[in-house]
């Protein structure tokens, strides 16, 4: 991912990326073997799962049967080299050993013969082809970068978090499902990173857009509601900060039967002395 000029960067404070855990089922790289880190602007091959699956080369779009697919999507979403048994119990968990190997092979064939090399081989073990650039890799880096203050971010990359769909929202593997919800935790707080420092830049109505994209995520999330509260209070617009925050009492005696917490209610409390209402 590139980094943007200084007229279109923040420098944001930050701490140490987070250390990404290692899953269930790794036993070791192979020698030379290449795991993605970072985006790839150049690639050929471009491998979308946010909103569904799609492949294309070059724009063009590629069409792969739905058991190619699969194996594509959990290669790319592991992000490292994994032994073929592994994908094929994992892809085919009610199938026999044989009958899952099997299938793997038949779906490795299938990717072949589509002309691109999404998924390659080394030994016993399958990884991202070299020159394949996936939407779902380049979310992840370029949200926790938001998140953890790693240098200067490209705030206009942001725009994309308001809109980003959940992760093949029509299939519902196990794989997938912690995948997705992975993910929508981390647009989560990417969506409320974004708003306190857009609020911060004084880009006001992108940080609300942000705030708003994020309450609507999880209604429930109280820092989605300060950071909203926080940024039309500082564009000025306290009407519109009484609003939104009447509106999470609302929603959180309806749906919790509890008040909010005395950190929500100080931020509007100088302005109409709501603490006595709440």
């Amino acid at each position: 991912m590139g980094v943007d000029t200084a007229a279109n960067a923040v420098r944001l404070p930050g701490s140490a990326r987070p250390e990404v855990q290692r899953r269930n089922g790794d036993t070791g790289h192979p020698a030379g073997a290449r795991v993605v880190g970072a985006t790839r602007p150049d690639a050929r091959v471009r491998l979308c799962l946010m909103q569904g699956f799609s492949l294309s080369c070059e724009r063009v779009p590629i069409r792969i049967p739905l058991s190619a697919q699969r194996v594509a999507a959990f290669v790319a979403l592991r992000n490292r080299p994994s032994l073929r048994p592994y994908v094929a119990e994992m892809l085919w968990l009610d199938a026999t050993q044989d009958r899952a190997m099997g299938n793997l092979r038949s779906a490795l064939w299938r990717l072949r013969q589509a002309g691109v090399r999404v998924v390659e081989t080394s030994g016993d073990y399958l990884t991202l082809g070299e020159d394949v650039a996936v939407d779902v890799i380049e979310f992840t880096v370029w949200s926790h970068q938001l998140m953890a203050g790693d240098g200067d971010v490209a705030t206009e990359r942001i725009d994309e978090l308001t809109v980003a769909g959940d992760l093949l929202p029509d299939w519902y593997d196990d794989w997938v499902l912690i995948e997705r919800e992975r993910l929508r935790q981390l647009r989560l707080h990417a969506l409320e990173r974004a708003c306190v420092m857009l609020t911060l830049a004084g880009e006001f109505g992108r940080a609300i857009e942000a705030g708003l994209a994020a309450i609507t995520e999880e209604p429930l999330h109280e820092s989605g509601h300060v950071a909203l509260i926080n940024a039309h209070l500082r564009e000025g617009n306290r009407a519109e900060a009484i609003r939104q925050y009447e509106a999470y009492v609302r929603l959180m005696r309806d749906e919790l039967r509890l008040g909010p917490s005395p950190a929500v209610t100080a931020l509007v409390t100088p302005l109409v002395g709501v603490a006595s209402s709440a």
